[in-house]
């Protein structure tokens, strides 16, 4: 079983930064795969990074390469996705998710194939 909470999310004006945080609560000796998506109203969801159990392998998204990072410290079972040089169109609601996995080095990119979702933390950015 897994329970996600997100953290971190506010209001920014364009240009600026922000690190958002999920805190994963699982079973002791699972391994993780975890990724963001967004969603903004009237949009489809859209992936946002991957990153393995291990953190060994990641991947971010066409719309967010060069400006955010996904990083996780296990020992916290924390994954963070920091924001920068952040616009408009990166204004949505945040979803952290997970999947058990077997691999250290998996990685998934599909929404479908996450298996616990935290209820979502909102980004505004606008002047």
């Amino acid at each position: 079983q897994g329970h996600l909470v997100e953290s971190g999310g506010g209001l920014v004006q364009p240009g600026g930064s922000l690190r958002l945080s999920c805190v994963l609560s699982g079973r002791t000796g699972t391994m993780y795969s975890m990724a963001w998506f967004r969603q903004a109203p009237g949009k489809e969801r859209e992936l946002v990074a991957v990153i393995s159990p291990s953190g060994s392998e990641r991947d971010i998204g066409r719309s967010a390469k060069g400006r955010f990072a996904i990083s996780r410290d296990s020992a916290r079972n924390t994954v963070y996705l920091q924001m920068n040089s952040l616009n408009p169109e990166d204004t949505a609601l945040y979803s952290c998710a997970a999947r058990e996995t077997r691999t250290a080095a998996d990685i998934y990119y599909r929404a479908e194939e996450y298996h616990y979702w935290g209820r979502g933390t909102q980004v505004s950015v606008s002047s």
